[in-house]
Protein backbone atom coordinates (compact mmCIF):
# COMPACT_ATOMS: atom_id res chain seq x y z
CA UNK A 1 0.00 0.00 0.00
CA UNK A 2 2.72 2.53 0.98
CA UNK A 3 6.40 2.42 0.07
CA UNK A 4 8.92 5.08 1.06
CA UNK A 5 12.44 5.04 -0.35
CA UNK A 6 15.14 7.23 1.22
CA UNK A 7 12.53 9.80 2.28
CA UNK A 8 13.82 12.74 4.30
CA UNK A 9 12.64 16.21 5.32
CA UNK A 10 14.89 19.21 5.96
CA UNK A 11 13.75 22.77 6.61
CA UNK A 12 15.60 26.01 7.23
CA UNK A 13 15.81 27.15 10.85
CA UNK A 14 17.10 30.71 10.61
CA UNK A 15 20.12 30.41 8.33
CA UNK A 16 20.78 26.74 9.11
CA UNK A 17 19.21 23.57 7.75
CA UNK A 18 17.30 21.46 10.27
CA UNK A 19 16.66 17.82 9.43
CA UNK A 20 13.32 16.74 10.88
CA UNK A 21 13.33 13.30 9.25
CA UNK A 22 16.50 11.51 8.21
CA UNK A 23 16.47 9.21 5.14
CA UNK A 24 13.96 6.45 5.81
CA UNK A 25 12.84 3.32 3.98
CA UNK A 26 9.40 1.99 4.88
CA UNK A 27 6.89 -0.48 3.45
CA UNK A 28 3.34 -0.81 4.77
CA UNK A 29 1.47 -3.75 3.17
CA UNK A 30 -2.21 -3.66 2.27
CA UNK A 31 -4.44 -4.07 5.31
CA UNK A 32 -1.72 -3.56 7.90
CA UNK A 33 -2.13 -1.49 11.07
CA UNK A 34 1.13 0.40 11.63
CA UNK A 35 1.64 2.50 14.75
CA UNK A 36 4.21 5.30 14.62
CA UNK A 37 5.48 6.16 18.09
CA UNK A 38 8.16 8.31 19.70
CA UNK A 39 8.63 11.43 21.83
CA UNK A 40 7.43 14.89 20.80
CA UNK A 41 9.61 16.35 18.08
CA UNK A 42 10.73 12.94 16.79
CA UNK A 43 9.25 13.46 13.30
CA UNK A 44 6.06 11.38 13.63
CA UNK A 45 3.59 13.99 12.36
CA UNK A 46 6.03 15.09 9.66
CA UNK A 47 6.22 11.52 8.39
CA UNK A 48 2.44 11.15 8.38
CA UNK A 49 2.04 14.42 6.48
CA UNK A 50 4.52 13.21 3.87
CA UNK A 51 2.58 9.95 3.47
CA UNK A 52 -0.60 11.95 2.94
CA UNK A 53 0.98 14.20 0.34
CA UNK A 54 0.30 17.21 2.56
CA UNK A 55 4.01 18.04 2.41
CA UNK A 56 6.80 17.19 -0.03
CA UNK A 57 9.94 15.32 1.03
CA UNK A 58 13.35 16.88 0.64
CA UNK A 59 14.58 13.63 -0.87
CA UNK A 60 13.27 10.21 -1.81
CA UNK A 61 10.02 8.87 -3.24
CA UNK A 62 6.65 7.91 -1.75
CA UNK A 63 4.36 5.47 -3.55
CA UNK A 64 0.75 4.73 -2.65
CA UNK A 65 -0.72 1.72 -4.46
CA UNK A 66 2.24 1.88 -6.87
CA UNK A 67 1.58 5.57 -7.69
CA UNK A 68 4.58 7.82 -7.03
CA UNK A 69 2.87 10.73 -5.28
CA UNK A 70 6.09 12.77 -5.27
CA UNK A 71 5.82 12.97 -9.08
CA UNK A 72 2.22 14.27 -9.14
CA UNK A 73 1.22 17.88 -9.68
CA UNK A 74 -1.07 19.53 -7.11
CA UNK A 75 -4.30 18.77 -8.98
CA UNK A 76 -3.54 15.08 -9.45
CA UNK A 77 -2.29 14.80 -5.88
CA UNK A 78 -5.48 16.39 -4.54
CA UNK A 79 -7.59 13.93 -6.55
CA UNK A 80 -5.58 10.99 -5.25
CA UNK A 81 -5.92 12.19 -1.65
CA UNK A 82 -9.66 12.62 -2.07
CA UNK A 83 -10.15 9.16 -3.52
CA UNK A 84 -7.59 7.04 -1.69
CA UNK A 85 -6.67 8.65 1.66
CA UNK A 86 -8.74 9.39 4.73
CA UNK A 87 -6.96 11.67 7.23
CA UNK A 88 -8.02 11.99 10.88
CA UNK A 89 -6.50 14.94 12.74
CA UNK A 90 -5.92 15.28 16.48
CA UNK A 91 -7.81 18.57 16.61
CA UNK A 92 -10.64 17.43 14.30
CA UNK A 93 -10.35 20.33 11.80
CA UNK A 94 -14.07 20.43 11.14
CA UNK A 95 -15.45 23.48 9.31
CA UNK A 96 -17.19 25.41 12.12
CA UNK A 97 -19.79 27.03 9.83
CA UNK A 98 -20.97 23.64 8.50
CA UNK A 99 -23.16 21.10 10.25
CA UNK A 100 -21.88 17.59 11.00
CA UNK A 101 -23.66 16.29 7.91
CA UNK A 102 -22.26 19.07 5.72
CA UNK A 103 -18.72 18.40 7.00
CA UNK A 104 -19.03 14.78 5.92
CA UNK A 105 -20.49 15.82 2.56
CA UNK A 106 -17.54 18.02 1.57
CA UNK A 107 -15.09 15.33 0.29
CA UNK A 108 -17.83 13.62 -1.72
CA UNK A 109 -19.07 16.84 -3.26
CA UNK A 110 -15.52 17.64 -4.35
CA UNK A 111 -15.49 14.36 -6.29
CA UNK A 112 -19.01 14.95 -7.63
CA UNK A 113 -20.62 11.86 -6.10
CA UNK A 114 -24.33 11.66 -6.85
CA UNK A 115 -25.04 9.66 -3.69
CA UNK A 116 -23.24 12.09 -1.39
CA UNK A 117 -26.11 13.02 0.96
CA UNK A 118 -27.32 9.45 1.41
CA UNK A 119 -23.80 8.21 2.04
CA UNK A 120 -23.04 11.03 4.51
CA UNK A 121 -26.19 10.15 6.44
CA UNK A 122 -25.19 6.47 6.49
CA UNK A 123 -21.68 7.30 7.69
CA UNK A 124 -23.00 9.41 10.56
CA UNK A 125 -25.22 6.48 11.50
CA UNK A 126 -22.18 4.20 11.39
CA UNK A 127 -20.28 6.36 13.91
CA UNK A 128 -23.34 6.67 16.14
CA UNK A 129 -24.28 10.26 15.29
CA UNK A 130 -27.26 9.79 13.00
CA UNK A 131 -29.38 12.08 15.16
CA UNK A 132 -26.73 14.81 15.35
CA UNK A 133 -26.22 15.59 11.69
CA UNK A 134 -27.87 19.01 11.96
CA UNK A 135 -25.61 20.13 14.81
CA UNK A 136 -22.60 22.41 14.32
CA UNK A 137 -19.17 21.44 15.71
CA UNK A 138 -19.54 23.91 18.60
CA UNK A 139 -22.64 21.98 19.67
CA UNK A 140 -20.79 18.65 19.81
CA UNK A 141 -18.45 17.21 22.43
CA UNK A 142 -14.82 16.49 21.57
CA UNK A 143 -15.55 12.79 21.14
CA UNK A 144 -18.50 13.55 18.88
CA UNK A 145 -16.42 15.93 16.77
CA UNK A 146 -13.78 13.24 16.32
CA UNK A 147 -16.46 10.76 15.24
CA UNK A 148 -17.64 13.28 12.63
CA UNK A 149 -14.02 13.63 11.52
CA UNK A 150 -13.77 9.85 11.12
CA UNK A 151 -17.01 9.78 9.11
CA UNK A 152 -15.58 12.52 6.88
CA UNK A 153 -12.33 10.56 6.45
CA UNK A 154 -14.37 7.55 5.30
CA UNK A 155 -16.49 9.57 2.88
CA UNK A 156 -14.98 8.15 -0.30
CA UNK A 157 -14.24 4.70 1.17
CA UNK A 158 -10.45 5.16 1.06
CA UNK A 159 -8.21 2.09 1.22
CA UNK A 160 -5.73 4.06 3.38
CA UNK A 161 -6.54 5.78 6.68
CA UNK A 162 -3.94 8.05 8.31
CA UNK A 163 -4.61 9.20 11.88
CA UNK A 164 -2.50 11.74 13.77
CA UNK A 165 -2.95 11.28 17.55
CA UNK A 166 -6.71 10.76 17.06
CA UNK A 167 -7.23 10.13 20.80
CA UNK A 168 -4.73 12.71 22.04
CA UNK A 169 -7.25 15.51 22.58
CA UNK A 170 -9.87 13.33 24.30
CA UNK A 171 -10.46 11.93 27.77
CA UNK A 172 -9.87 8.23 28.43
CA UNK A 173 -13.39 7.00 27.74
CA UNK A 174 -13.81 8.96 24.51
CA UNK A 175 -10.30 8.03 23.43
CA UNK A 176 -11.04 4.32 23.82
CA UNK A 177 -14.28 4.72 21.88
CA UNK A 178 -12.49 6.45 19.00
CA UNK A 179 -9.77 3.78 18.93
CA UNK A 180 -12.38 0.99 18.89
CA UNK A 181 -14.16 2.78 16.04
CA UNK A 182 -10.96 3.07 13.98
CA UNK A 183 -10.08 -0.58 14.57
CA UNK A 184 -13.60 -1.62 13.59
CA UNK A 185 -13.41 0.47 10.42
CA UNK A 186 -10.06 -1.05 9.54
CA UNK A 187 -11.37 -4.58 10.12
CA UNK A 188 -14.68 -4.26 8.27
CA UNK A 189 -13.27 -2.28 5.34
CA UNK A 190 -9.95 -4.17 5.21
CA UNK A 191 -8.26 -0.76 5.09
CA UNK A 192 -4.64 0.03 5.79
CA UNK A 193 -4.29 2.08 8.99
CA UNK A 194 -1.28 4.20 9.94
CA UNK A 195 -1.69 5.82 13.33
CA UNK A 196 0.60 8.23 15.19
CA UNK A 197 0.36 7.89 18.95
CA UNK A 198 2.17 8.53 22.23
CA UNK A 199 0.19 5.73 23.86
CA UNK A 200 2.15 2.47 24.26
CA UNK A 201 -1.08 0.53 24.89
CA UNK A 202 -2.51 1.65 21.55
CA UNK A 203 0.77 0.88 19.78
CA UNK A 204 0.74 -2.63 21.26
CA UNK A 205 -2.45 -3.38 19.32
CA UNK A 206 -0.78 -2.69 15.96
CA UNK A 207 0.53 -5.29 13.54
CA UNK A 208 3.81 -3.37 13.33
CA UNK A 209 5.43 -0.42 15.06
CA UNK A 210 7.84 2.25 13.90
CA UNK A 211 9.59 4.11 16.71
CA UNK A 212 11.19 7.44 15.80
CA UNK A 213 13.70 9.38 17.84
CA UNK A 214 15.33 12.58 16.57
CA UNK A 215 13.98 11.84 13.10
CA UNK A 216 15.52 8.37 12.91
CA UNK A 217 13.96 4.91 13.27
CA UNK A 218 14.78 2.99 16.43
CA UNK A 219 15.17 -0.75 15.72
CA UNK A 220 12.10 -2.75 16.76
CA UNK A 221 12.34 -6.53 16.64
CA UNK A 222 8.54 -6.80 16.32
CA UNK A 223 8.55 -5.61 12.72
CA UNK A 224 10.78 -5.91 9.67
CA UNK A 225 9.03 -3.30 7.51
CA UNK A 226 11.13 -0.29 8.52
CA UNK A 227 14.70 0.80 8.25
CA UNK A 228 17.01 3.72 7.69
CA UNK A 229 18.39 4.30 4.24
CA UNK A 230 22.14 4.02 3.89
Amino acid sequence: MITLRSVSKTVMSGDRPLTILHPLDLHVPDGQFLAIIGPSGSGKTTLLGLMAGLDAPSSGTIAIADIDITALDEDRLARLRGARIGFVFQFFHLVPSLTALENVLVPMELLGRSDARARATALLDEVGLGARGHHYPSQLSGGEQQRVAIARALANDPPLILADEPTGNLDGANGRHILELLLSVRRTRKATLVLVTHDAEIAALADARLTLRDGRPVPDLTTAVVGGAA
